[in-house]
């Protein structure tokens, strides 16, 4: 028996197919919501997810909260915008979760943008741990880029479907991921600093690795796009850390308890 548990804040347009998805393999779903001001809750509850109200509290750590209200060992968690392919589902329903050696299982991840399916630039095959036993290990708690701390997982040959974003859009001004602007404030917060040179350097760098080492020019205008759009965040993480060290009225007119 597995326990499915979902993150949430106003993913109304998302909830419904991700716990259609789930009960496939799960016998409970529980719903970490983190105060969402759209239908996400009634939704949830609609389809007998039990809901379970948590100002969010950071990528791993909320990820951990439903784990205590779990009736079943293994736990399946997976965002709002993923869905199980049909061959995960057949894959999970072999397993003998009951005998097996390892704590966690592995799946590959199809990241999409809109219907595109974006193999290159290190959005594939991507794995990740979104299966394990509850009683060795789980999300690490911490706020960010949190993953499952297994000891002893297993890679299935199957995958996990991502619809990370809508369009292109999307891609670089997603409404509640502004992930530059929290990146700065950890690591202003962290005693981290930057220079006049950081912004280009590391904006550079991520481009290159994205789009020459991770093969993005394989994958044409996307995959240049995606190449662009790291660049983008990198450059400006640091060109905001930077303003922090030098505007002090800017510094002063941000709120650092509310990183998350």
């Amino acid at each position: 028996m597995i326990t499915g548990i979902v993150i949430t804040l106003n993913e109304e347009k998302n909830i419904k197919d991700c716990i259609d998805s789930l009960q496939n393999v799960c016998s409970e779903i529980i719903v970490v919501d983190s105060l969402s001001s759209d239908n996400t809750v009634k939704l949830a509850e609609s389809l007998g997810a039990i809901v379970i109200h948590q100002e969010y509290l950071g990528d791993g750590i909320q990820k951990n909260v439903g784990i205590s209200y779990a009736n079943n060992l293994w736990i399946l968690t997976l965002d709002a915008d993923e869905r199980l392919s049909k061959e995960a589902i057949r894959e999970i329903k072999s397993l003998d979760l009951a005998s097996t050696t390892h704590d966690a299982f592995a799946f590959r991840r199809r990241n999409h943008i809109g219907s595109r399916w974006i193999k290159h630039c290190g959005w594939y095959p991507d794995y990740c741990i979104r299966l394990y036993n509850k009683a060795k290990t789980r999300f690490a708690d911490v706020k960010q880029h949190a993953a499952v701390q297994a000891q002893s997982p297993k890679q299935l040959n199957c995958d996990l479907i991502h619809y990370s974003f809508e369009n292109i859009g999307q891609l670089f001004a997603k409404p509640e991921r502004n992930f530059s602007s929290r990146a700065a404030k950890i690591m202003y917060q962290k005693g981290k600093r930057a220079n006049a040179f950081s912004p280009f350097v590391h904006g550079l760098n991520a481009f290159i690795r994205k789009y020459i080492f991770k093969r993005g020019f394989l994958g044409g205008v996307d995959g240049l796009t995606v190449s662009l759009s790291s660049a983008v965040n990198s450059y400006l993480k640091y060109a905001k850390l930077l303003e922090f060290q030098r505007d002090p009225k800017v510094l002063e007119n941000e709120d650092f308890n509310k990183v998350w």
